[in-house]
């Protein structure tokens, strides 16, 4: 399923072939949580603006519409009209971001939902459910993400009851699989390596994981306080012992710095938010760097937000204009901004896939990272 093309230092140029198509690796997966990218753009928008994958929510889409609810519309992809992969994140994060009460014990995780109070279980098999009646292309399993800072007691305890979580996962996903109702039989499982910023617990915990021979592996857990200095050192030492023919995927990471830094250490696959969140308060990427529309400077600026760029609002308008349409609040303003950013993303990537192919990735991350971090 995943073969690895070329290879300068541990940056990976891959090909992963899947039930809804082929994915170009190093990958940026656009984030529509409840089946959507917030903004205004449709799923032809993100042909469009060059995405490969589209990611949702377990946990969102539980709450509503309900997986019972796509389940009988055919699934996801008939849903939102999306012939491409799509990956569902397992919904873990979620329980623990967003559930103010919760009971974690062996067998899952009791919460309220933030939309409604109502009570809702999940574990293992219960996500593992959900994800088959979504029928995405990449189930992601159950799992804990810890906060950091915690005590290395916790983090390891969180650690074994998630690795036992995903032998649950596994075997659930198998049973699924199987059954004659299933939309989709050929879903696959990505596992997730935990262990905070503890060396000897990402590495155990890697090697555990990894004996499973899953579809591939995710590397969960981080951006969610540490430094940058200190997610590139997890990035370095999971590598030592992540298996080479699966892809990885950094979850909920990042800035184009930081793509730029994790392809670099071996990272094929992304997802954030960032870009379309950024997008609708007026922080826009550039080659250059961010900028931010809000500013005054840009009010009569008849240049589009980046010279040279391909997307929809550089190629029909001005500066000027959407900056006009967000302090206004009109929806177009954030339609546009949004547009540009996934297609700077998309295209961030397909540079990147283009520098390795040509043995110059190296030279582009001297080039670019540290450019596309500042901001102007």
């Amino acid at each position: 399923m995943f073969e690895v093309l070329h290879t300068e230092g541990r940056a990976r140029l891959g090909r992963f072939t899947t039930v809804h198509g082929m994915i170009q690796t190093p990958v940026f997966m656009n984030v529509g949580t409840s089946a959507a990218i917030k903004g205004g753009v449709s799923s032809m928008d993100l042909k469009e603006v060059g995405a490969q994958v589209e990611l949702s929510n377990t946990y969102h889409l539980h709450v509503r519409p309900g997986d019972d609810v796509i389940y009988d519309m055919g699934g996801l992809h008939r849903f939102m009209n999306w012939d491409r992969p799509i990956l569902t994140d397992s919904g873990g994060f979620q329980v623990f971001s967003l559930a103010q009460l919760r009971k974690i014990t062996e067998e899952g995780v009791q919460f309220s939902s933030h939309v409604d109070g109502r009570k809702i279980f999940m574990g293992p098999e219960e996500s593992m459910r959900i994800q088959s009646n979504l029928a995405s292309t990449i189930a992601m399993a159950f799992d804990e993400c810890v906060s950091i800072p915690s005590t290395y007691e916790y983090t390891k305890a969180s650690c074994e009851r998630t690795y036992r979580w995903l032998v649950r996962c596994k075997e659930e996903m198998k049973r699924l699989n199987s059954l004659p109702e299933t939309i989709n039989p050929h879903q696959m499982l990505f596992g997730i390596n935990q262990g905070a910023i503890f060396d000897d617990l990402r590495l155990s915990h890697m090697e555990q994981i990894a004996a499973l021979d899953l579809d591939g592996y995710a590397i969960g857990g981080l951006a969610v306080g540490e430094t940058h200095e200190e997610m590139y050192h997890i990035l370095d030492l999971t590598d030592l012992v992540a298996p080479r023919n699966k892809p990885r995927y950094l979850m909920g990471v990042g800035t184009p710095a930081n793509i730029i830094e994790a392809v670099f250490r071996g990272i094929d696959f992304f997802d954030c938010v960032m870009p379309s969140r950024n997008a609708r308060h007026g922080h826009l990427c550039t080659h250059q760097g961010v900028i931010n529309l809000n500013n005054q400077k840009y009010e009569r600026d008849s240049a589009p937000i980046e010279q040279g760029c391909g997307c929809p609002a550089c190629r029909n308008y001005s500066r000027a204009y959407i900056r006009h349409l967000l302090r206004a609040k009109e929806m177009l303003g954030m339609r546009l901004a949004v547009l540009h950013n996934l297609y700077f993303y998309n295209h961030l990537m397909e540079e990147i896939r283009t520098a390795i192919a040509q043995d110059r990735f190296e030279q582009y991350r001297d080039e670019n990272a540290a450019v596309m971090a500042r901001r102007i």
